[in-house]
């Protein structure tokens, strides 16, 4: 039989009962020693047991609202208090209190970089259409503005860009939005744009402004590829030309220089070389009228000289006969200075000198003879 089945009378084995025979605390009695102690705190008597249970229940809710109003604001961010729906403060990061279901708390990064991007057709300044692919980065600055007096920031941004970049765009030339002049078509949407976000009071900071892509469109998107590459040709020939030009011209300018130089120094040469041959002639002529003959024949003997100076074969005409006599100079002088090696060989040589003075016919026997003992009879 159970401990607590009707009728049985075994209750020492009750769980709930010690060695001094006492049972479980009752709640009533626990109630009461609460509402005792704490019923002269909330201005009730101890008797009262429903005030004493209310004032109990208030302080733990008056605690849980205290503790429910603490909020942390992270590094980063900012928190926007409104009280009663309207603008209380501004909180920055750290540990803080608000009035838990009165204050509002909009919390937002103030370091983090946002991005938009807007996809447009605009009509360019020589009335061509063009495709632009616009990113657009940016930061909440103001907590205020960005919540209270812009009623939807990124749409004002958006609205914003677009009216930037139709300004811009449609003062520019469809050539220089689609090649070079991106850049410079980017920072002025950049300053226009932060202009117009300041002006809407958003709170935003435009961070930059970067044009992703611009063409044409795609139905003649091909007939202004070809337009571009032929433009890209024209350039790299310029260039090419240009270096040709640069290489080319110089050389040929020193080239110029340099014969001008060549010129000036043989014109320096001939004036030089005319002066003397004319003060010889003057020296010449003062010799030539103290002493006529003697002058012509030094000068007679003096061109002899220097004809026959450099010349290695004579031809020399015999009078009274039909030979003429040939006399091979370069190879009589290689004799005479081979005839020191030539030991024991006895060689008669035969001079200019000798033959030229001996001219009776037992000479010209003699030289006959030699001409045809060493060269064959040639």
């Amino acid at each position: 039989m159970a401990w607590n089945e009707p009728g049985g009378g075994n209750k020492n084995q009750d769980p709930w009962r010690g060695r001094d025979d006492q049972g479980p605390p009752d709640l009533d009695e626990v109630v009461k020693k609460l509402q005792d102690r704490f019923g002269g705190m909330f201005g009730g008597k101890n008797d009262g047991g429903g005030a004493g249970l209310i004032g109990i229940i208030l302080f733990v809710l008056a605690l849980l609202w205290a503790v429910a109003g603490f909020y942390r604001v992270e590094e980063a961010e900012k928190a926007l208090v409104l009280r009663f729906g309207e603008y209380h403060s501004t909180t920055e990061a750290g540990l803080h209190w608000r009035l838990w279901g009165i204050d509002t708390i909009y919390q937002v990064d103030v370091t983090a970089t946002n991005s938009a991007v807007m996809k447009a057709k605009m009509l360019t300044e020589d009335q061509n259409i063009v495709e632009i692919e616009l990113n657009v980065q940016y930061r909440v600055t103001d907590p205020k503005a960005y919540f209270l007096e812009a009623q939807s920031p990124e749409v004002a941004l958006k609205s914003g860009t677009e009216s930037a970049l139709r300004h811009v765009v449609g003062g520019s030339d469809m050539d220089s939005v689609l090649t070079e002049g991106r850049e410079a078509i980017a920072i002025e949407v950049e300053n226009r744009l932060q202009e117009y976000v300041q002006r809407y009071r958003t709170g935003l900071l435009i961070t930059k402004v970067n044009v992703k892509d611009a063409h044409p469109p795609e139905q003649v998107k091909a007939s202004f590829d070809d337009v571009i590459k032929a433009r890209e040709d024209e350039e790299r020939l310029q260039n090419e030309a240009q270096s040709y030009a640069n290489g080319v011209v110089p050389e040929a300018r020193g080239k110029a220089q340099r014969m001008i130089e060549e010129a000036n120094a043989y014109k320096a040469e001939v004036v030089a070389r005319s002066s003397g041959e004319a003060q010889r002639f003057e020296k010449l002529l003062t010799e030539y009228q103290k002493a006529p003959e003697i002058t012509k024949r030094r000068l007679y003997l003096e061109t002899m000289e220097s004809v026959y100076g450099n010349t290695t074969k004579v031809m020399v005409d015999v009078d009274g006969g039909n030979n003429i006599l040939y006399l091979p100079l370069d190879k009589i002088m290689e004799q005479q200075q081979m005839a020191p090696l030539n030991m024991g060989s006895a060689t008669n040589v035969v001079t200019p000198k000798d033959t030229t003075s001996d001219s009776s016919p037992r000479g010209m026997e003699r030289l006959r003879q030699i001409r045809e003992s060493r060269w064959g009879g040639r």
